[in-house]
């Protein structure tokens, strides 16, 4: 009897757990008409529900073998109700496009766009940033069309914000922070950025007035996301410049997919147009991979990983750059020796692990792991002349250089290696219920950072050794013997082992409501961070700064779609490596961070104009700074004084109209004014290195009226020149005085013909019908042939002594041919 009762027991919950079986899945991406995934729609049956993640995508289980239907809805979107009957264990994609519901006018509609327009934000387009032209293109090249963003030279991927540094801007890629090389000297030396525009599904860019939830920095935030594959895909996008491929999937039931992206770059086309004439072997590689992984409906683990290896080997031969008046022209001519073997190579790894807990609160927690190994190897010779070129035209050696004035030579050395290890862990949080969201967020950080600078520079003006500016130096030959032992200019010797730990915390609570007849949006918060500066002969040292932060957007309701804000607060720079390093080599433990106090007032207008849509955004800033870490800039390369001796300031205004200027495409047009100046020991204000007073640009997208297949892209900036600079020696005060670098303007354009994209497709069985886009075409960067220049050379004249500032110009007109592939 035991034994049967055994038996019907086991038969039963055999059968029970056979019926709690009975399933089918139905996952997808839900998107918008923009073919953006929305975040936290709704998808629910009768029985059970779930809402979409920050990829838009979802995945929920449903009874089999009977009629199950699922609704699919958000705020202001039109709701989508489809029937399904699937068999035991199914599994089925569905990805629904969600239209704009135009019954819905009176209510209050949260999308993507009003967030961005409440922060502050500019979101650009990953098409926008693939098809703009640019001798180096990508995320960045666009980024400078944008007023308050700029940067001088085409050939690096820097910029600079509102009177900041390359050093200030904060970069996220899904949330995790990357970093640049560190001994980067110049743009032709950066080779690729690390973000990958072929993967890219949004941009996001905050010039300042950010919020707690982002990092310390002075300047900006971009905040870039990679994409969820929804099916398989491939691209290709090939030019004399290099090429990058990338591949996407997901896997039969939906939970795994990966994204992939190769690149390989060669600057030799742009570099080999300059005015040093060289041997240049350049080799720019970078591999990236996102895979995402969909545990269940509450659990997302996410990894990122990047490999890049850059090498250049330069060897300069030749250089004539002719500067000066019509009335004294003037022209150094340079011939080399040596070369130049440089090499950075950077792994990056992170796992990302995303918990819905319930619709209101999401948990993550992140970990990732950067490592680079670089190396600056060079001797090079340069034996110069100066003097002034013939400018009689018609004569045979019209340019060259005829009467000489000054004769000298420079050696420059460099055996600099550095090996830095990031380790990153950190939580994020998020709870949001009704109008009311909390954010949070812990995180500790540990930098390994093992440095060997060694550096000197020789200079000989007509046979004499040029010694340092040293002021007690006396030398009174000939009248008395010289037994002072013979020094290089410059000199730069120093080995570093430096560990940094890190604790950074931050939290912050948004709300919306109304106030009358007003929409209002309110976010307060307030991030901290601790840290300890330690290492081989270095006396630990540990500080902490707070930095408050708030933001308030308002939408009246005027007839006029306007949006006012006002951002602010405390945004402290706690040093990193290359701040606590001075000119010397040495580390300084007791840099402080340099500290701003920020206030941005907004207004964002959206209207129609000949019938389209068009927006105009304008900010006015002021940003108030203290404990400033004074610096000098050569080409990209930073190099500061670790003091913290200056207070600065800057103070701008910014504007951008963007809309359709031809039907059915997106332009716009931007407009910086900027001042940013520094006093140093209270010496008196002089202009800072970044201070570019006045900025246009424009970005412009047109077609051919009667073959729309063909297309015209053109990137236009127009910057006032910077100062003048100083040797990195220099006192800046003796300098200041100096003319400002000429003006810098440059126009880049592309000129393609479309075969096939989304608005042209073709039936099956032609031979365009396997393409999802394809096009090809050229590129003129520089249309107008102007020279510009990033910094001077300084070089002295030894019968009278005087130094002249000598221009570095940078590329000319270059030509180049692009095709682009995407399945």
């Amino acid at each position: 009897m035991k034994n049967k009762y055994t038996f019907l027991i086991f038969a039963l919950i055999l059968s029970f757990t056979n019926v709690l079986g009975q399933t089918a899945t139905v996952r997808g991406i839900v998107l918008d008409e923009n073919k953006t995934p929305v975040l936290g729609a709704s998808v629910i049956h009768s029985q059970d529900g779930t809402t979409t993640n920050e990829n838009g995508f979802y995945i929920l289980n449903i009874p089999a073998d009977q009629d199950v239907v699922i609704t699919i809805s958000y705020v202001g979107l039109k709701k989508i109700t489809q029937t399904f009957n699937l068999k035991v264990n199914s599994n089925i994609e569905f990805n629904p496009i969600l239209t704009t519901d135009i019954e819905q006018l009176g209510t209050v509609v949260i999308t993507s766009n009003t967030r961005e327009r409440e922060q502050g934000v500019i979101t650009l387009s990953p098409e926008a940033i693939r098809k703009t032209p640019g001798a180096n293109a990508g995320v960045e090249n666009l980024l400078k069309s944008l007023p308050g963003v700029s940067n001088n030279n085409e050939l690096s991927t820097q910029y600079a914000v509102r009177g900041g540094n390359f050093d200030e801007n904060l970069v996220y890629v899904n949330e995790i922070e990357v970093y640049r090389p560190f001994l980067v000297r110049s743009g032709q030396q950066e080779g690729l950025s690390f973000v990958n525009s072929d993967l890219v599904r949004n941009v996001n860019f905050s010039a300042g007035g950010f919020q707690a939830k982002y990092g310390d920095k002075l300047s900006s935030v971009l905040d870039i996301t990679y994409r969820r594959p929804t099916g398989f895909g491939a691209s290709l996008d090939a030019s004399l410049l290099g090429a990058s491929v990338s591949a996407e999937g997901i896997s039969k039931d939906g939970r795994l997919t990966a994204i992939g992206g190769v690149r390989y770059r060669d600057n030799s086309l742009l570099v080999n147009a300059r005015q040093t004439q060289t041997n240049f072997q350049p080799t720019f590689f970078d591999a990236q991979t996102y895979l995402t992984y969909q545990v269940n409906s509450k659990l997302q683990v996410d990894a990122l990983g990047s490999i890049a290896v850059n090498k250049y080997d330069f060897q300069p031969l030749t250089r004539q750059t002719n500067f000066g008046t019509i009335q004294e022209p003037i022209a150094l001519l340079v011939f080399y020796e040596g070369q130049e073997q440089d090499r950075y190579d950077t792994y990056f790894g992170a796992l990302k692990t995303t918990y819905k807990a319930n619709d209101a609160l999401t948990l993550k927690l992140i970990g990732s792991i950067y490592h680079t190994q670089e190396q600056e190897y060079f001797d090079i010779f340069a034996d110069y002349r100066l003097g002034t070129p013939n400018t009689n035209i018609g004569d045979e050696d019209l340019g060259e250089v005829e009467f000489t004035q000054g004769i000298g030579s420079q050696l420059t050395h460099a055996r600099n290696d550095l090996d830095a290890l990031f380790v990153n862990i950190e939580h994020k949080g998020s709870y949001l219920k009704d109008e009311n969201q909390i954010d949070w967020g812990i995180k500790y950080t540990r930098e390994d950072i093992r440095d060997r600078l060694e550096e000197y520079e020789v200079i000989d003006s007509a046979g004499f050794s040029i010694r340092p500016p040293i002021a007690d130096f006396v030398n009174q030959q000939p009248y008395e013997p010289f037994d002072a032992p013979l020094e290089p200019f410059i000199t730069i010797r120093a080995q570093n082992d430096v560990q940094i730990d890190r604790i950074s915390a931050y939290t912050q609570y948004s709300k919306r409501t109304d106030w009358g007849d007003s929409e209002v949006w309110l976010n307060a918060g307030v991030r901290a961070q601790q840290w300890t500066v330690s290492g081989q002969n270095i006396q630990t040292n540990s500080q902490l700064t707070v930095s408050p932060r708030a933001q308030v957007s308002i939408k009246p309701d005027w007839n006029d779609d306007m949006v006012f804000r006002i951002s602010g607060g405390v945004y402290n720079q706690p040093p990193f490596y290359r701040e606590l390093r001075d000119s010397l080599g040495q580390v300084r433990p007791n840099v402080k961070a340099q500290k701003s106090f920020h206030v941005v007032a907004g207004h964002d207008w959206s209207f129609n104009l000949w019938e389209r849509p068009f927006k105009l955004v304008s900010e006015a800033y002021y940003k108030g700074l203290s404990d400033v870490n004074p610096y000098t800039l050569e080409n990209v390369r930073i190099r500061y004084r670790a003091t913290n001796n200056a207070v600065a300031r800057a103070y701008g205004f910014d504007t951008r109209l963007a809309g359709e200027f031809v039907p059915g495409t997106q332009s716009w047009i931007s407009l910086g004014i900027l001042k940013t100046e520094e006093n140093i020991e209270n010496r008196g204000y002089i202009p800072r290195p970044t201070d570019q007073r006045l900025k246009v640009a424009f970005l412009f997208e047109d077609y051919a009226p009667k073959i729309p297949s063909m297309r015209l892209y053109i990137n236009m900036v127009y910057q006032t020149g910077l100062p003048g600079g100083s040797p990195s020696y220099a006192d800046p005060y003796i300098f200041s005085q100096l003319p400002r670098l000429r003006d810098y303007f440059r126009a880049d354009a592309g000129f393609s013909y479309v075969f096939t994209d989304a608005n042209k497709r073709f039936e099956k069985g032609h031979w365009l019908h396997p393409f999802k886009e394809l096009s090809a075409g050229i590129e003129i960067y520089n249309i107008f042939n102007r020279q510009n220049s990033i910094t001077n050379t300084f070089v002295r004249d030894a019968s009278t002594q005087q130094q002249f500032a000598i221009p570095n110009f940078l590329t000319p007109r270059v030509f180049n041919a692009r095709l682009r592939i995407k399945l």
